[in-house]
């Protein structure tokens, strides 16, 4: 799995932290100490499920797109997978080779269930509860 899930949180999480202000790409990178860049693209991509607000313009900046109450860990894990939870090989197995033929299918399944499960756990999970642990 790559860090995406854990920068999606990061970001919601502070944008929770600090309800009605409008957060700039680079105040959030400099609390996660990434590229703002690399920021902005994760909010793109949470904008368009709707997790993140903007406004555009020099007094523009980021926002919660949805009540923290109303956003499932889950929504968030669902827009920003982009791999199975188990990885995937860039190798083709052989397939005229016994385990090499099955392979694939088999993990396959097993990535299925892991998935099912982490996403049924986050499911009884919302950004506020998440957001509720830290010490402000």
């Amino acid at each position: 799995m790559n860090g995406q899930f854990q920068i999606a949180m990061h970001i919601l999480t502070l944008l929770d932290a600090q309800p009605g202000e409008l957060l700039s790409s680079e105040y959030i990178a400099s609390s996660i100490n990434i590229n703002p860049a690399l920021v902005r693209k994760e909010i793109s991509n949470l904008r368009k499920y709707g997790l993140i607000a903007s406004k555009e313009g020099k007094a523009g900046g980021y926002t919660m797109g949805l009540s923290p109450e109303k956003i499932l860990l889950s929504d968030v894990y669902k827009a920003v997978k982009v791999q199975p939870a188990l990885g995937q090989a860039k190798n083709k197995p052989n397939p005229a080779c016994p385990v090499g033929k099955q392979i694939s299918a088999h993990l396959d399944f097993l990535a299925d269930e892991v998935d099912t499960s982490i996403i049924n756990k986050l499911k009884t999970i919302t950004l506020a509860n998440f957001s509720a642990k830290f010490e402000y």
